[in-house]
């Protein structure tokens, strides 16, 4: 009973975490993060600011959504170590998701008080942002993995586990890339946006368009093909390495969710990435990331089933001989 009652605890700080970085984009997305100034923890040297400025509020109830997700990660820990046995994988997602949480705090505020907020188009901005959603990932794997670990899924093995886990890594890997050129093309649709479709496109190839507009045309094509990636190879491993049915079930949601992203993707491009499509493309691309994270924990906590067709043509080749 208590772990079922820490599993639906830790599910809700998934989803709470989800909303909390949608309204982190939103602040992003509406030129609203320089609206507690250059100061960090406080909001204009303030605890509560006396400003009654639209930015300054929608920046302050961001810090105070994070505050309560750092909280919510301390929780996380405390109950971890109390509540489950010694060893059980969930306390080291607890603990990791407790360390993503304080360096996701630390970048944010390196933002604030280098001032890379509202209208800075420098490339230190493109970088930090690109390393403060790539944590946020990393984050939500770690929260996510706690989750599914408490809801009684079993602990990931390398070990004996063939060419699948270097698959999976190299999804993982190549959708944090991906999400990190998505950091990028995201902030040029805000600090340039475009009234036409072809204005964008002009923009995006101008030889002396600023180099967020010149990278922003690279995200659509590193998202079409680490997403046939991850979606092949996710099928090759649910249908041949680890056919169990958790891995089938996994691999289709991925499948549902990938087609889904790639739909909002174009519309996004279609409409010239008007804020409420920004949040929904993000959104997307965080259960993406999700549902990849989840397939790989599941293919790589079963066993092998088949001999993998490598594996397979040395055995017979080594037979021959």
């Amino acid at each position: 009973m208590r772990l079922t009652r820490f599993a639906k605890f830790a599910w809700g700080v998934v989803a709470y975490n989800l909303v909390t970085i949608m309204w982190g984009a939103y602040v992003r997305a509406s030129g609203s993060g320089a609206g507690c100034g250059e100061h960090w923890p406080l909001c204009n040297g303030e605890v509560v600011p006396r400003a009654r400025g639209i930015a300054t509020l929608i920046e302050f109830s961001h810090r105070v959504t994070t505050s309560l997700s750092g909280l919510l990660a301390i929780a996380l820990v405390l109950l971890a170590f109390r509540l489950l046995p010694k060893r059980h994988p969930a306390r080291l997602g607890a603990l990791l998701t407790l360390v993503f949480i304080l360096l996701e705090g630390a970048v944010g505020a390196v933002q604030v008080k280098l001032g890379l907020t509202a209208h800075n188009d420098s490339l230190a901005r493109a970088l930090v942002g690109s390393i403060h959603l790539g944590n946020t990932f990393l984050l939500l794997a770690a929260m996510t993995l706690t989750a599914w670990w408490a809801s009684g899924a079993a602990r990931v093995r390398l070990k004996g586990q063939g060419s699948v886990w270097l698959l999976c890594a190299l999804g993982l890997l190549g959708l944090l890339v991906l999400a990190a050129s998505g950091a990028v093309t995201a902030l040029g649709d805000t600090l340039f946006p475009a009234r036409t479709l072809s204005e964008g496109m002009q923009q995006d190839f101008s030889p002396t368009a600023h180099f967020l507009l010149r990278l922003r045309v690279l995200h659509p094509a590193l998202a079409l093909a680490v997403g046939c990636y991850v979606v092949l190879t996710a099928s090759y491993i649910s249908n041949f390495l680890r056919p169990t049915a958790r891995v089938k079930r996994l691999t289709a949601l991925l499948i549902s969710v990938f087609l889904l992203q790639l739909g909002a993707g174009l519309l996004n491009l279609y409409l010239l990435a008007p804020v409420w499509m920004q949040l929904t493309h993000l959104l997307l691309a965080d259960l993406l990331w999700l549902a990849l994270v989840l397939t790989s924990a599941a293919a790589l906590a079963a066993p092998a089933t088949h001999v993998e067709p490598v594996a397979a043509l040395a055995l017979h080749t080594a037979e021959e001989s």
